[in-house]
Order: C-alpha cells, then structure tokens, then sequence
C-alpha cells in the first residue's frame, strides 16, 4: 500500500505540473530524435516523479529519463516504468485526453498501476493483491480521500452494442479489418476514439470490449494501463506470442496487441 500511495501521489503532483503548462496561452513544442513531440509538461512531469519514486529505492525506466541498456537493467526483478505524459500530442491538441503513466513491474508483470488523466480529474489505479479501481479527483484531494472513494473496476455498464475503442491518432488498414471482422461477429459494432492510455482504461472500466493496437507503442505507453486492466478482469494480449504483455524486454517497443474483457 505504501509503494502505491507514493505513486499516487506522484502522479497528482506531476498532474499538477502539466497543468500549469497547459494552461498557458502558448507553449513551445519541441522534436526529439524520434520526431515525437517534446514539450515542457513532459520534463517537468518526469521531474516531480523521479522525485518521489527516486525514495522507494526502485530503478526506475522513464520515456524521459535515462535510457538504461538491456545489459543493466535485465537483472532488475523489480522496477517502476513511466510515461510522465502520455498522448503528448493530445496535449498539443488541448483535447484534455492525456494521462500521466507509473507502472511497478516484477518478474515482467506489472502488479500496480496508476494512471492520472488531469485536465479531465480521472484517477484508476490497481495492485495485484487488491483490484483495479476508478476516482475523479478533487482541488484538495487526500491520497487517504482518493483510495477510499474509488469505485472498483470494472463499473457496472447497461447492455449495448459491441464497442471498440481505437487510438485518435493511429488508426490503420490492419484495425480497421479487424473492426469489420468484429463486425461480422458481433453484428453492429460501435467505435470510439480515445487519447493515450485512457483506452485501455476504457477496456478496464466495461465502457468498451476491446481496444486493437496495431501500431507501434512503447512499454512506458502500456505498462501502467495494463496493470489497471489485469486486474479489472481484462487481458492485454501480444499479438505475435499470444500471451500476457511482458515487460522490462531488451527491445522496448511492443509488439502489436489486443486488450480484450474475459
């Protein structure tokens, strides 16, 4: 409960700090070698976590931080992986749908997760040993207020139609074949887009039955999402294994995969 209190609160504080950017009428975006956007939230995010996490005495493998080599790093049984501002061009965009991303991996399975939505004050968290669940976040929210209000995932949702949820900003020929073959399935199919790993916590949450990536993604991108989703009863399969998403891999970007409810 410790560990997970810290990443909480990690997260709040950092969801503070990119507001505070966004926030301002202009904000200079910057390229990196990727030529995925940079922006001042990112840095001060990844500041105010390594911060916090630097404490638990946990490495830590930040998309912002250092980038440690797989000859380091592979005899780490236990690390905290982040995206200190996931769907940085949501954030461009000022649609709200971006997340703050803190993971806890042991032995390759994520076993806490939080992941922290602040212009939208959406709040999901998980551990192995307790479930996945879901807050909306306050001005001058405790940690002890927030742990205790929070609504176990997933959320009872009325009977609708099939419903997939697809990235904003990614869409490609190999999901939308695969939205036509669910289609075929399931007959009408709804979909729905999402920012950043808000997706996955849609899956999680019951507000959509699956979320197709066939696109590349890194494993700060999922790691967190993912553990809100294993343990709200969902599954976050490799599309090339067909197992369970592992992480703390020599090469860093996943594989193609499905999130699906059991």
């Amino acid at each position: 409960m410790k560990l997970l209190r810290t990443a909480i609160e990690a997260s709040v504080q950092a969801g503070k700090s990119i507001m505070e950017v966004y926030q301002q009428a202009d904000f200079a975006v910057d390229m990196k070698s990727d030529l995925s956007p940079l922006t001042a939230a990112d840095l001060a995010s990844n500041k105010v976590i390594t911060d916090y996490l630097m404490d638990t005495g946990i490495p830590i493998l930040s998309e912002e931080g250092r980038h440690v080599e797989y000859n380091e790093r592979n005899s780490w049984n236990e690390l905290w992986i982040v995206d200190p501002l996931d769907g940085t061009k949501e954030f461009i965009k000022r649609n709200g749908e971006f997340t703050v991303n803190i993971a806890l991996i042991r032995n390759q399975v994520p076993v806490l997760g939080v992941v922290f939505a602040p212009a939208l004050n959406e709040l999901y968290f998980s551990t192995v040993d307790d479930g996945a669940f879901k807050v909306l976040t306050g001005a001058n929210s405790t940690t002890d207020e927030l742990i205790e209000h929070a609504q176990p995932l997933p959320l009872h949702q009325a009977s609708r139609n099939f419903r997939i949820v697809a990235s904003r900003s990614h869409m490609t020929p190999e999901t939308e074949e695969f939205i036509q073959q669910q289609e075929a399935i399931h007959g009408q199919v709804e979909t729905i887009s999402r920012g950043s790993s808000l997706k996955l916590c849609m899956v999680a949450e019951g507000e959509a039955d699956c979320y197709p990536r066939f696109a590349p993604t890194m494993e700060w991108d999922t790691a967190a999402g993912q553990a809100i989703c294993m343990y709200a009863g969902a599954q976050v399969i490799d599309w090339q294994s067909g197992e369970t998403m592992r992480y703390n891999r020599e090469n860093l970007l996943n594989n193609w995969f499905l999130v699906k409810r059991n």
